[in-house]
């Protein structure tokens, strides 16, 4: 073996190796919950901004003491916002969307026991509030805009536009999707106990309130 493929040798095995504990690194925060436990992993190199605004309310302990405020058994389960009596609680500045980026990554998608981050119409409002998908959801996707400025063929829901100019597509809100970050590695005999709790009106909310609050003891980093 020459010198120089004993370097290529070492350095893909380097490589192999660096990949290796990138895959090992991804943190995991364990939900301790009046149902259950269950645990999730995030993915910082898909997500970085997502997974790092969650990650810091996880370590601010904005978890500890919140319910699941949304549960809709055939499509998710929402949480992180919404104290036992029904108050809000503060949040930091919103986040910028990255749906659409994690995806180009290889990031999962909208599929059962996804995590991913909750908003409102605004596609750049994510903060505190997540939730997790109990059925494979593609139309909460973020659409892949194709390649060329206008577009030369852009399909939605079935129907074909032609040479649509690229930030009509790109700023359009109903294309954003929801960005998912992570997913239960553990537990999810509790996500599906928790979609299953009867549901009404509490609080502020008309509709899907579990009727015995779900709440979260404390939500914590633990290791693999």
């Amino acid at each position: 073996m020459t010198v120089m493929t004993r370097r290529l040798a070492a350095f893909a095995l380097t490589l192999v190796l660096a990949t290796g504990a990138a895959a090992d690194e991804a943190p995991r925060v364990k939900f301790s919950t009046t149902a259950g436990d269950f645990v999730v992993e995030v993915y910082p190199d898909k997500a970085p901004k997502t997974v790092e605004n969650f990650l810091q309310y996880v370590k601010d302990k904005h978890y500890d003491g919140t319910i699941f405020h949304r549960v809709i058994e055939n499509f998710m389960v929402q949480g992180g916002g919404f104290d036992a009596k029904y108050i809000q609680k503060p949040t930091r500045a919103t986040i910028a969307h990255e749906g659409r980026e994690a995806l180009a990554k290889g990031g999962p998608r909208n599929v059962v026991g996804t995590l991913a981050m909750a908003r409102t119409n605004d596609p750049n409002s994510g903060s505190s509030q997540f939730f997790i998908n109990v059925r494979d959801n593609a139309f909460l996707d973020p659409v892949v805009i194709p390649p060329g400025d206008p577009v030369p063929r852009f399909e939605y829901q079935g129907r074909v536009y032609e040479n649509v100019a690229r930030a009509q597509l790109v700023n359009a809100p109903q294309l954003f999707g929801y960005t998912v970050f992570g997913k239960v590695v553990s537990g999810m005999d509790v996500i599906n106990k928790i979609k299953a709790v009867p549901t009404g009106a509490a609080g502020p909310f008309p509709t899907d309130v579990p009727k015995t609050p779900v709440v979260v003891n404390s939500a914590t980093l633990v290791s693999k």
